[in-house]
């Protein structure tokens, strides 16, 4: 079948968000890979990856392909739905005989519900879609084709048995080819990544258990499945040598240093290569590991600290110590290894009192640049149940305002939505406006033109973004 896989229009500055975890407008505008779209597309010969958003492309720019395709694959979440399935609707209205399917966490969990959201959905693929899409695209059978929930000829919604999780990550093909092929790299960036860059997976899965994260708990899993360092080696020479511009590889597995001993020779393979690369890392990677991982070229961790209240630690079954999780940073600095801090505020236990602690926390470890999300019920996750059981949460899909910015969904007794939300503005304004970190980023903008260029446009976005969340809620 001719197929399209669609990452569809939505509001200004979408970004589906490291792997597509989360969906929202960033503090400073960024655009991550649509790799999810572009690893089925790479196993469908003749098929065209577009991802709308990050090419500033409104539904007109794309609208013929509803012409020239047989078979439209969306990638959806949950604050994207209503748009996505809008999209779906539009194209179908010009090629009756087009059909449509969603990929995503959102599909995933709430198969009988997504497809009963509107008569354009044909059908969706859960959990891990891949070759799902691949046997739809070759034209099998749906009856046939494990994976997938479908509307049969009689308007009779369909559930096929699960597809079996693959094993062997090496059957899937690079993903960099779609993005050579399909898309203007120079249209992905992130504030604290080299640009342009390029990512992509080594392996996929979890072990750990954190109750908000979406996509273990929903696609990938939590048995942590890997590329052959080999296989990985060879993706990485193919965009050193069909995308020489690229500055910064990006390995986007949720927590690729889980098996230090793979990450340490992963790391010597990628030094032969002379390659800066980063990857996610949980907050507890020894000495040791680091340093290998540093001599190999490494620059960057993003880390998820998500609090500095060892209990809210706990609630969240994070896995993590903030006393080892304080070292490791130590170790970061030692190192010259750069560390972008993620925090999450409204976990389960947060209080006026935790909050401040968790600022403080940020303060005094002093990753390079941060990230402060709100915390975010998923369907699908733990948190989910945990918040609608507990009546913290109404159990509405509406995570983010009709602008993309993220809404404070979870309400306790004790400390309600609107002051966790105002609690954001508050994190980033005492962490950045600091005489400390002032004269850090001013210094890295003296030595850098370019750099001073990137963190001036970021500052004017920085302070669009506070203003904007205001407006939000006023």
């Amino acid at each position: 079948m001719r197929s399209l896989f669609l990452q569809a229009p939505s509001f200004d500055g979408y970004d589906g968000g490291a792997g597509a975890r989360y969906q929202m407008k960033r503090e400073v505008r960024s655009f991550w890979y649509p790799t999810w779209l572009a690893q089925p597309a790479a196993l469908v010969e003749g098929s065209k990856l577009i991802d709308a958003p990050a090419h500033d492309l409104s539904f007109d720019d794309i609208k013929h392909e509803a012409y020239a395709r047989d078979l439209v694959i969306l990638h959806t979440s949950t604050p994207s739905f209503r748009q996505d399935v809008k999209t779906a609707e539009m194209l179908k209205a010009l090629n009756p005989d087009l059909k449509i399917g969603l990929i995503g966490a959102k599909v995933a969990v709430q198969a009988q519900e997504s497809l009963a959201a509107s008569e354009a959905i044909d059908f969706v693929a859960r959990n891990e879609f891949d070759f799902t899409i691949k046997d739809v695209a070759d034209g099998q059978n749906w009856a046939s084709i494990k994976g997938i929930s479908y509307r049969n000829a009689q308007g009779v919604i369909v559930h096929n048995d699960d597809r079996p999780v693959l094993e062997d990550m090496d059957a899937l093909p690079f993903v960099s080819p779609i993005y050579k092929r399909d898309l203007v790299i120079e249209k992905y960036f992130g504030g604290y990544l080299k640009h342009p860059y390029v990512s992509f997976y080594t392996g996929r899965g979890c072990k750990s258990r954190c109750t908000f994260c979406l996509w273990p708990q929903t696609v990938g899993g939590h048995n942590y499945r890997t590329r052959s360092i080999g296989h990985v080696i060879e993706e990485v020479k193919y965009v050193m040598r069909e995308m020489p511009q690229v500055k910064e590889i990006f390995f986007d597995d949720d927590t690729l240093t889980d098996n230090a001993p793979r990450v340490e020779a992963l790391a010597r393979e990628l030094g032969k290569l002379g390659v800066t690369w980063s990857c996610n890392a949980k907050a507890n990677v020894p000495y040791d590991t680091l340093k290998v991982m540093k001599d190999n070229g490494l620059r960057l961790l993003l880390v998820g600290y998500e609090s500095g209240n060892q209990k809210i630690l706990h609630n969240i079954k994070k896995g993590l110590r903030v006393d080892v999780a304080r070292q490791f940073t130590k170790d970061c600095h030692a190192l010259g290894i750069v560390i972008h801090g993620t925090f999450i505020l409204g976990l389960p236990g947060e209080t006026k009192e935790t909050i401040e602690e968790t600022i403080r926390y940020a303060q005094e470890i002093n990753p390079h640049t941060i990230q402060v999300s709100l915390a975010a019920p998923y369907p699908g996750t733990f948190l989910y149940r945990q918040a609608t059981e507990n009546g913290w949460f109404d159990g509405t899909d509406h995570l983010l305002t009709d602008h993309g910015n993220q809404i404070a969904q979870l309400s306790y007794p004790h400390l309600n939505s609107t002051e966790i939300f105002a609690s954001v503005e508050d994190f980033y304004k005492r962490f950045y406006f600091r005489p400390r970190k002032i004269g850090a980023i001013v210094g890295e903008m003296i030595r850098d033109q370019d750099m001073m260029k990137r963190r001036l446009r970021e500052g004017v976005e920085f302070f669009r973004f506070l203003r904007q969340r205001k407006e939000a809620v006023a």
